[in-house]
């Protein structure tokens, strides 16, 4: 997978312990998320989330994107509005 250069700040990062479980389970580790989301790899957003997202680069509302582990686990990679932190966490976490 090609690196994306970061678009924004993630402050700091941080994930739920049943996201940390999913993707340990995975064999994966979260800074692939946190690349993906912080370069605008958005994952399987919906086009409503993408636009959103794009116009939040501008306006500096939230970011959201939507991950799925190797083991297809989903997991929510949100960068708050005033990019102090960016959380990794299952749906049901949210």
């Amino acid at each position: 997978m090609r690196q994306n250069t970061p678009k924004f700040p993630v402050g700091q990062t941080v994930a739920t312990p049943g996201a940390l479980d999913a993707i340990e389970e995975a064999g994966q580790t979260p800074d692939i998320f946190i690349r993906r989301h912080q370069g605008g790899d958005w994952g399987d957003v919906c086009e409503e989330d993408a636009e959103a997202n794009e116009l939040a680069l501008k306006d500096g509302s939230r970011l959201f994107s939507v991950f799925h582990t190797a083991n297809k686990v989903k997991l929510y990679c949100i960068t708050e509005w005033d990019r102090s932190a960016t959380t990794i966490c299952l749906p049901e976490d949210y």
